[in-house]
């Protein structure tokens, strides 16, 4: 099988186990039949375990993932509003009583501006009351995990191999580069090799506070391990609510 796009890849070899968690997090963090915004919902996994008691809103940069959201919102018979668009920019959407961001997503983000910029548009489409859900890596992860960390993963028939490099990103702080590369087996027996090089960067605490503070947030709770309480000093991901 020849894969046309990363979506396709990610979607196949990402952990299905994540989504439950997220899954569970979401439900106790938010009212009963909430609507939610699922910002860089990807291919639509959580939104489709969300979807039977929830509007959900699937908003993804990637046309790509948004097509395979389509197609595993139609096998699970459940329907999902799905809306290309960048999440520093969010105009063109009305307000929700939930907002997730997950998958450390925000840890995309080029800049702190652009975390800024987020976080005011997630502020500014929140109903009263509204709560905003998202999870980031901590410095921990990508100053002490993440470099010289390599991953290799090889399915039992052999079909599919996937090899995960991260460094340091000495330009900068609490910066992270993965290097990701596929080989998927053709039928003629040859290999299609696929690579991606990603950039990821986080921030210490007190900044994203500050952060959410100046985008309108007065409640915000952070924890690590799918919840908001326990805060270990070597967490690897920090998990937020936070209401205006």
């Amino acid at each position: 099988m020849i894969y046309h796009s990363f979506a396709q890849l990610y979607d196949q070899l990402f952990d299905p186990a994540m989504y439950s968690k997220w899954r569970d997090f979401t439900v106790e963090n938010i009212p009963a039949g909430a609507d939610i915004l699922d910002l860089a919902g990807g291919s639509g996994r959580l939104a489709v375990m969300l979807a039977p008691d929830h509007q959900v809103t699937v908003a993804d940069f990637s046309a790509d993932m948004l097509s395979l959201a389509d197609q595993h919102a139609a096998a699970a018979g459940v329907d999902l509003q799905l809306v290309e668009v960048d999440m520093r920019d969010l105009h063109q959407l009305p307000t929700y009583d939930a907002i997730t961001c997950y998958a450390d997503s925000l840890c995309y983000l080029e800049n702190p501006a652009d975390v800024q910029a987020t976080f005011t548009e997630v502020a500014n489409h929140l109903r009263p009351a509204g709560v905003f859900l998202f999870d980031l890596i901590t410095p921990y992860q990508t100053d002490e995990v993440y470099p010289g960390y390599m991953y290799n993963y090889q399915d039992d028939d052999g079909q599919r191999a996937f090899m995960w490099q991260s460094y340091a990103n000495d330009d900068v702080e609490h910066g992270v580069i993965h290097d990701l590369t596929f080989f998927n087996r053709l039928q003629s027996g040859d290999y299609q090799r696929v690579s991606e090089t990603h950039y990821e960067r986080t921030y210490d605490l007190p900044v994203l506070e500050e952060m959410l503070k100046n985008a309108g947030f007065k409640s915000i709770a952070v924890g690590a391990n799918f919840t908001t309480t326990a805060l270990p000093a070597k967490a690897r991901r920090w998990f937020f609510k936070c209401q205006k």
